[in-house]
């Protein structure tokens, strides 16, 4: 996996533990295992990356819950949803880039219960 990408991976994995506002620049230059200026040349900003995430999430981890959800599997625990969720409940209100992206995620999800 790209640096990128593993970064945005586990950003992912940590705002989905934690929340957006749960999660500091410091905790994710720790997790990350990056320096702070290498976080904010990539991304520009904690919410750069949190968008990086949520992209990263959706591309995927949303299209495997969007198949195992088109199976019939039952999927309300999946951990899949959990980045999601928070994004639509803590997020989504606040930032309009955030919810077009947790709107395009919940009609892939529409679109598979069917």
């Amino acid at each position: 996996m790209p640096p990128t990408e593993s970064a945005r991976s586990a950003a992912a994995a940590l705002f989905a533990d934690r929340v957006y506002d749960g999660v500091s620049v410091d905790d994710l230059i720790q997790q990350l295992g990056v320096h702070r200026n290498g976080l904010y040349k990539t991304f520009g900003s904690k919410r750069g990356l949190y968008l990086a995430a949520l992209r990263w999430h959706f591309e995927h981890q949303v299209p495997a819950l969007a198949e195992r959800l088109a199976a019939g599997e039952d999927t309300a625990d999946d951990p899949a949803l959990d980045l999601l969720l928070l994004a639509a409940v803590e997020r989504a209100p606040v930032d309009t880039e955030g919810a077009a992206l947790v709107a395009e995620a919940w009609r892939a999800l529409d679109q598979a219960g069917r």
